[in-house]
């Protein structure tokens, strides 16, 4: 069961607090003038990867090489004070090199051999997948308990893992060789899937100014992962209007192939369409995204912020769509304009 809020509109007055708003919303400068030192460009990625930190979301990065998405996951890390452990996922790679595994080892007074749990690296604030579509789905499999729960369970006993915890994986192009698609499961466990590109010539022409000269750039800790949990708290209770509530339901059911009164494009063009969790993370997703503003109730354009990053890995394009060359994106576009906009009060 997910353990996600609902899209019903919620109302908490610890969340409509100023105070609780405006630390939040400086936060949020705080954290992004930070990353500025060593980030360039890409301020829509940062945006969101942002919002589904501050909401408490795993993150997806995708991209080309040499677009930063390391070193914003890096960057976010010393920044927000967390504690970071980074995984190179590879074909060799097993379940017990993620969440770690039981030894057998003499004990020094009786000597009686006894049973050690060896923590793995995903014991800590934030775990970096690199290139996690390198492992196959036995590996990539680990990290569901992980993800939805926070926790590891090993021969029956239960270990949870230290609060925050984040999960932001890098993926490499599937046209490359060695690679295995993720499972929809696991995919689903993303809240957002951030896409970088290429930067313009002139920020890569700063980029490489920098990034070639003597100046060692040293980043500041702005908050940390206490704040952090805080933080996510007061988002949950951030107002999510009915009418808001009731579009972001229809939005997912209109890409659901075998729903009645779905836009014949989608029977056409997709293949699975987004579940439940699709919906309760454009809720929250949307929530967070009013709060770093420093608002205390989700609007119209909060949602439209991150429709893209929540649905672009949740849906599956059909051969035909292949075939026809139609991309998530469009996909998506033609969904989003077939949903009446709703009225806000």
């Amino acid at each position: 069961m997910s353990t996600t809020t609902s899209v019903s509109s919620v109302t908490a007055p610890e969340a409509q607090k100023p105070h609780i708003l405006t630390r939040i919303k400086d936060a949020r400068e705080a954290v992004v003038r930070e990353l500025r030192k060593v980030v360039v460009g890409q301020d829509e990625p940062i945006d969101q990867v942002l919002i589904g930190m501050f909401a408490g979301g795993h993150l997806m990065i995708q991209g080309p090489p040499g677009t930063a998405k390391t070193l914003i996951i890096v960057s976010i890390a010393k920044v927000m004070a967390l504690d970071f452990k980074r995984i190179q996922f590879t074909p060799d790679l097993m379940p017990s090199d993620i969440s770690g595994t039981e030894i057998l080892e003499a004990d020094p007074e009786t000597g009686r051999r006894v049973t050690k749990f060896v923590k793995g690296p995903v014991f800590c604030n934030l775990v970096m997948a690199d290139e996690i579509n390198r492992t196959p789905p036995k590996t990539q499999a680990a990290l569901l308990e992980v993800m939805q729960e926070r926790q590891v369970t090993i021969s029956g006993k239960t270990h949870a893992l230290p609060k925050p915890f984040y999960v932001m994986a890098t993926q490499i192009s599937m046209e490359q060789e060695g690679t295995y698609p993720l499972p929809e499961a696991q995919q689903d466990r993303f809240m957002l899937s951030v896409m970088m590109d290429y930067l313009p010539d002139d920020e890569e022409a700063a980029v490489v100014r920098e990034s070639t000269g003597p100046r060692k750039v040293i980043l500041d800790k702005v908050i940390d992962g206490a704040q952090l949990a805080e933080f996510t708290g007061a988002i949950r209770a951030v107002a999510l209007p009915r009418p808001l509530g009731q579009f972001i339901v229809d939005l997912t059911s209109a890409t659901r192939p075998t729903v009645a009164g779905c836009p014949d494009f989608v029977k056409e063009y997709v293949a699975w369409g987004a579940g439940l969790r699709a919906s309760q993370n454009l809720a929250l997703a949307s929530k967070s995204a009013a709060a770093l503003e420093g608002r205390g109730t989700v609007t119209f354009a909060d949602i439209r912020k991150v429709i893209a990053p929540v649905l672009r890995h949740r849906i599956g394009l059909s051969f035909r769509a292949e075939v026809d060359r139609v991309t998530i994106e469009d996909l998506i576009g033609r969904i989003i304009a077939t949903i009446p906009q709703p009225k806000e009060d």
